[in-house]
């Protein structure tokens, strides 16, 4: 694979070995042609895929008229992505029809548009004094890198060495609603969390814990301010992950999948007594609302509001969590925790690290992120198809099982120098004991590799399951979701041949070629990148 070392560039990543020169759908490829499946989908920010059609054209046709006015001047998009944006998401907070919308351009800024509306909403409506408000935060949240949002952090990588810190936040446990009512009092303003943590791992709350945290906020006049920056707009199988729990959250806070992987897309959607305290001069953005990122943002709106690409999380995820869990059942996982079509999968320290199972990951053509040390977030696009998926996670259990392998034989080398050494101490001059040592030495490796040889993941010995997998996947073409020409052109032996219900028939995602297929690429063992 590439060189990824930039000399130019700060040392701000520590990339995995692979450079990607182009992408398509769920599938990338890396300088050298060889192709591997997305795991990872930008961190949510292409929920619909690489470089989806109707996203691209809806960015070329803005190309070439107008991408940027400032908010100096009002420009023919403008309305109408806000619009849109009310009809798909204000809907779904107190806001309802009435919700208003603060456009800007990252997920980061979106949060700290919410932080300003829910200070301002508490000096000029709540009455709270001057410079006392407060905002309750979770421990584990990740709500972006400004240096406000690092000091909400409780992640030493993150926020050490980047204070003094913006005072006037209280950080309580995740999940925990006794805590947060301990932390509420008069001048608490908001309580500001993400829904499911995705940074943290895919941490998902109690099933009760948003329903009372809006009973919470509801009764003593708090705004509930929802960060759904990763887990918003498809990735939990609905619109907001706030709908999981029938919770209408006062403002939400979006980004990544808005931008369709295009551009960077951001907005503050929902209640207009706190947005509206917004007035001119109080906030701004030089790009925020631009035209290209308005054209691309309706586009993106259009596409989840048929509720098909939706529907496909829904379903994928029940397949991703049957999978996963027997993984944890067989001990390759440690934990497995899974909400739409996302997933947190922890691995048993004695087993590696999620950097190391990425590594075996991408050695076989599927690419991933490690989250925590020894966590690891799998967030395909939605646009996946069951024979993909199946495929990646056929390559997951196999790379575990390697792992396993490869730590069972570095025990095995332990085991038999230690056995060495000590027969080496107990009689360093004698021929037998020369001779028992090397006996222990063969003994202790023997035992140890017995434990673990010959196990490959679901095939009888002797059987290849790259061959198995690739056989598969030729023998089922895949269709690519992201060139989708007709929305409702699906037919339901379409959707029911990906396990998607009849209801999500029409998705864009299925009708088209698939690019890879095209290529002839489609098979396992081209997939992998080591196999040439």
């Amino acid at each position: 694979m590439a060189d990824t070392t930039h000399g130019a560039l700060a040392p701000t990543y520590d990339p995995l070995p692979i450079t990607i020169a182009r992408a398509h759908g769920t599938h990338v490829w890396d300088t050298d042609g060889n192709e591997f499946l997305d795991f990872l989908s930008g961190y949510s920010a292409l929920n619909f895929g690489h470089l989806h059609q109707g996203l691209v054209a809806a960015a070329m046709t803005q190309l070439r008229q107008v991408t940027l006015t400032t908010r100096a001047f009002d420009h023919d998009r403008l309305e109408e992505f806000a619009q849109r944006l009310v009809e798909v998401v204000g809907v779904l907070t107190t806001g309802g029809e009435d919700s208003l919308v603060v456009p800007m351009n990252t997920g980061a800024e979106a949060v700290e548009t919410a932080v300003k509306a829910v200070r301002k909403w508490g000096y000029d409506v709540r009455g709270v004094p001057e410079d006392e408000a407060t905002i309750i935060v979770a421990a584990g949240n990740f709500h972006g890198r400004t240096t406000t949002l690092v000091g909400l952090s409780d992640n030493p990588t993150a926020r050490d060495g980047f204070g003094p810190f913006a005072p006037g936040f209280r950080r309580v446990p995740f999940g925990d609603l006794d805590a947060v009512a301990a932390a509420a009092d008069d001048t608490t303003v908001a309580v500001l969390m993400e829904p499911v943590q995705g940074e943290a791992g895919v941490v998902v709350p109690p099933d009760d814990f948003w329903p009372g945290l809006r009973e919470l906020t509801a009764k003593q006049d708090i705004a509930l301010v929802a960060d759904e920056v990763q887990s918003g707009l498809g990735r939990t199988g609905t619109t907001l992950a706030c709908e999981l729990w029938d919770v209408q959250p006062d403002l939400v806070c979006l980004g990544k999948a808005l931008g369709g992987g295009i551009i960077p897309v951001s907005a503050v959607v929902g209640k207009p007594e706190i947005l509206g305290v917004l007035t001119p001069g109080t906030h701004g953005s030089t790009f925020g609302g631009n035209p290209l990122a308005c054209a691309v943002g309706i586009a993106a709106l259009d596409l989840l509001s048929t509720g098909q690409y939706q529907a496909r999380a829904s379903a994928s995820g029940k397949v991703l969590t049957e999978r996963l869990e027997a993984l944890v059942e067989r001990g390759l996982l440690a934990e497995a925790r899974t909400i739409g079509l996302w997933a947190g999968i922890d691995l048993d320290p004695a087993l590696g690290t999620g950097r190391e199972l990425c590594e075996a990951l991408l050695e076989r053509g599927v690419l991933a992120k490690d989250a925590r040390t020894e966590t690891v977030r799998l967030s395909p696009p939605l646009s996946i198809v069951q024979p993909e998926l199946e495929m990646a996670l056929d390559i997951l259990e196999e790379s575990l099982v390697a792992l396993r392998g490869e730590h069972s034989a570095a025990a095995a080398n332990e085991m038999a120098n230690a056995a060495a050494e000590e027969a080496a101490r107990t009689a360093p001059d004698s021929a037998t004991d020369s001779t028992a040592t090397d006996e222990a030495t063969d003994t202790a490796a023997d035992d140890a590799t017995d434990d673990t040889s010959g196990e490959e993941p679901g095939e009888a010995p002797g059987e290849d399951p790259a061959q198995d997998a690739g056989a598969e996947a030729v023998a089922e073409p895949v269709p690519d979701p992201a060139d989708a020409e007709d929305p409702a052109a699906e037919t339901e032996d379409a959707a029911a041949e990906t396990d998607v219900p009849a209801s999500a028939a029409g998705d864009p995602a299925d009708v088209v070629e698939d690019e890879a297929a095209a290529e002839g690429k489609d098979g396992r063992s081209e997939l992998s990148p080591t196999a040439g």
